[in-house]
């Protein structure tokens, strides 16, 4: 069954090979502030929202944010019921579903492990499904540093929409199909750990390679209906970053990579790691074909960016108050990270002074998985009740966010931590909506 948000995608794929340069922003990600303001966005736009989760983030077995997919459906579920946002404008999307998680195991493992975590997405209401079966697995023959072969990678990519598909005729919600992205992009998922002297923009040769393996290995299993979903497929368009650097977009490295995309009329590209363009370079990049945006870590880091602010204000304000606890938010952060260095020890290096820094501010946020442990939520939850019950006065608000202090002037905001929250984390959202034209 059809519904006016699951044509959503299909609309922007029509419009794009008619020549209107319209695209559409996913949200990878779920912080629930990140995921708040997401659909705050799009209610003032009018449009819908994409919320896509990771097979690492949420998966069978519960991922590193403990959810299940149908866990996450609900989860979401609440928080646009705490906002006011309708629950049939949300487009609900799975990134890099595959074995990646499983890598370490043998590939029957993986894959099978890989093909319940597709199921079970759409079998929860899942309608975007991002089918990566890139990843190496432990019994897979060469060299491990070197690509897996492209032809393996679609042949497992199709059983994964077999797997999909198997699961789509067992909903009994009535539920539109699912649609499917293909491909992946170089280097892997998450960002670059070093910027290193340059990226290379996908081929159009591999680009024409990609569908037509793919095509074969989806008719091959009777998949006919599911290649007619199949409505973008993931490039590397010259954009990355790193602790401190950016890859800025060049439209003319990817120009031919651009042309090539036109001679499939029902398709378009998916650009990931666009985190931190200038928003001149992401409306160039969904006027050139990328139609779909990922974004993530650029969400938490404005997210981090505003509690940072506000503990300075609360530090500044409250301190010499009695009978008032300060939060400390950073420091239990940083405390966290310290404890419990699994998410970023691989990531950051240096000596302890850069380690130190990039804990805090590295573009790749590795701080955004320590938010949800208990003592970090306990002085965040601290840090909004003071500043709540004691609101931060204008001259701090101009001196540590300037830009919630004009809003707040203008009658625009309220100034409570909460509001000053989403504020900021929709500045980055705001020009992912001017670059895909939603709302105009």
């Amino acid at each position: 069954m059809e519904t006016e948000v699951s044509r959503f995608i299909p609309g922007i794929v029509k419009a794009q090979n008619q020549g209107v340069p319209l695209g559409i922003y996913s949200i990878c990600s779920a912080n629930r502030f990140v995921l708040e303001a997401g659909m705050l966005q799009a209610k003032a736009d009018g449009t819908a929202v994409c919320i896509e989760s990771t097979s690492n983030q949420v998966n069978q077995f519960g991922g590193y944010i403990g959810m299940t997919p149908a866990e996450f459906v609900r989860y979401v579920k609440s928080v646009a019921a705490e906002v006011g946002f309708p629950v049939d404008r949300i487009i609900l999307g799975g990134d890099h579903l595959g074995p990646h998680v499983w890598k370490n195991e043998n590939s029957k493992t993986a894959m099978a492990k890989a093909r319940q975590l597709v199921g079970d997405c759409v079998l929860s209401g899942y309608t975007k499904i991002h089918l990566d079966a890139s990843m190496r697995c432990a019994d897979d023959p060469g060299d491990q540093r070197a690509p897996l072969k492209e032809e393996i990678v679609t042949e497992r990519a199709a059983d994964l929409c077999q797997a999909a598909e198997a699961s789509r005729s067992q909903r009994v919600d009535g539920g539109p199909p699912p649609l499917y992205v293909i491909g992946t992009e170089v280097p892997a998922p998450g960002g670059e750990q070093e910027v290193e002297a340059g990226l290379s923009v996908t081929k159009p040769e591999d680009v024409e390679r990609t569908i037509a393996l793919a095509r074969e290995a989806f008719l091959k299993r009777g998949l006919e209906s599911a290649w007619h979903r199949v409505i973008a497929i993931v490039v590397q368009p010259g954009v990355e970053f790193g602790d401190a650097s950016i890859f800025e977009y060049d439209r003319r490295k990817a120009h031919q990579l651009s042309l090539q995309i036109e001679r499939h009329k029902d398709l378009v590209f998916e650009a990931h790691s666009t985190d931190y363009q200038s928003r001149e370079a992401l409306k160039q990049l969904v006027e050139d074909h990328f139609a779909i945006l990922k974004v993530g870590p650029w969400l938490t880091y404005a997210f981090r960016e505003a509690v940072f602010a506000l503990a300075a204000i609360e530090q500044e304000w409250l301190s010499a108050r009695k009978g008032i606890t300060l939060s400390r938010v950073p420091e239990t952060l940083e405390k966290a990270m310290v404890d419990n260095p699994v998410h970023w020890k691989k990531y950051y290096h240096g000596d302890e002074a850069s380690v130190h820094y990039a804990r805090k501010y590295s573009y790749s946020d590795r701080s955004r998985y320590y938010w949800p442990q208990p003592h970090v939520q306990e002085a965040l939850l601290r840090l909004l009740r003071n500043l709540s019950q004691h609101p931060a006065p204008l001259p701090l608000l101009s001196q540590y966010l300037p830009i919630q202090y004009e809003a707040v002037r203008r009658g625009a905001l309220a100034n409570m931590p909460k509001h000053l929250i989403h504020h900021k984390i929709m500045e980055v959202m705001k020009g992912y909506a001017y670059a895909c034209r939603m709302g105009c």
